[in-house]
């Protein structure tokens, strides 16, 4: 029997709706033997996911997601696998990074009620969306409050009609900086689903390129955007830059979203040696910074 895997979940510690040992026992459940929490800019929920693996069975990494940019490329995610999650170079950096985040969120709140203000509504207040986050706040933890206003339907409509429209500027890692932090805190780098940066593959051709030449270790090849011909792909580009392969789903447990975990939407497999890879690439780099 094929063992399969998911290494991109996110749990509420960043903008995932559920507990980290809630989103590794729904891994679990879903027949998976490995599984990794990547929120966003944030390793809080690392040792809950870790203790509930071994306590369900299941292997699980420890990963992150870092927002970065590069030159005209805005808001890219790299994924950083097998890190030490208690590096302080690595928690000041994403420290600092969600005190800038917490403000950038006050600022979309206050947007939001001066349009719920024009609406004749009454406003939500900051804490009741705090409520719903246990580490880094996300615009995901605002539309569940206008849900449970009753002021929209779904997370869907909360975006089209607030969250867009009310949106502030993230600030973003430069990705060279971001591979960096990665390595220092003895962990490797995966692009994560590239197809949401551009579907033009000439220019991604060039910035796997680019990006290889910084550092990258992988490219999340599987991933929730791309059909059984687009994973072929990318796998094969991976392979021709000497860059691991990496899987996951992008699992946020939004309610009503069609994104599984394990199966992305429907169509994904992530084998186990995706592990294997990330293991080895680990213990490639630890041994180049030895010799």
């Amino acid at each position: 029997m094929e063992k399969l895997v998911d290494l991109h979940l996110h749990s509420h510690c960043s903008d995932g709706l559920y507990a980290p040992a809630e989103v590794i026992r729904r891994a679990a459940e879903a027949g998976l033997v490995a599984a990794a929490l990547a929120d966003h800019d944030n390793v809080d929920g690392v040792d809950e996911a870790m203790q509930a693996g071994k306590v369900l069975g299941i292997e699980v990494l420890s990963a992150v997601e870092l927002s970065v940019i590069w030159e005209s490329f805005q808001d890219i995610h790299l994924l950083g696998y097998g890190i030490d999650h208690h590096h302080p170079g690595l928690r000041s950096a994403l420290r600092e990074f969600r005190a800038f985040r917490a403000g950038r969120n006050e600022c979309i709140v206050e947007r939001i009620n001066q349009k719920l203000a024009a609406e004749g509504r009454a406003p939500i207040a900051f804490a009741e969306v705090q409520a719903h986050a246990e580490g880094s706040l996300g615009r995901p933890h605002i539309a569940k409050v206008l849900i449970e206003r009753g002021y929209v339907r779904n997370h869907d409509e909360a975006f089209v009609r607030y969250l867009v429209p009310c949106n502030v500027p993230k600030r973003y890692f430069p990705i060279d900086e971001a591979i960096d932090l990665i390595h220092q805190a003895g962990g490797i780098t995966s692009l994560a689903h590239p197809p949401y940066i551009t579907e033009d593959r000439r220019q991604l051709k060039q910035l796997f390129d680019a990006f290889a030449a910084m550092g990258l270790d992988g490219i999340e090849a599987y991933s929730n955007r791309c059909t059984n011909a687009d994973i072929d792909w990318y796998i094969s580009e991976a392979r021709r830059r000497d860059l691991i392969v990496t899987g996951g789903s992008d699992y946020h447990g939004v309610e009503g979203a069609d994104i599984v975990i394990g199966g992305g939407r429907g169509n994904l497999r992530i084998p186990y040696r995706c592990v294997e890879d990330i293991r080895l690439a680990i213990a490639k780099r630890a041994g180049k910074e030895q010799s």
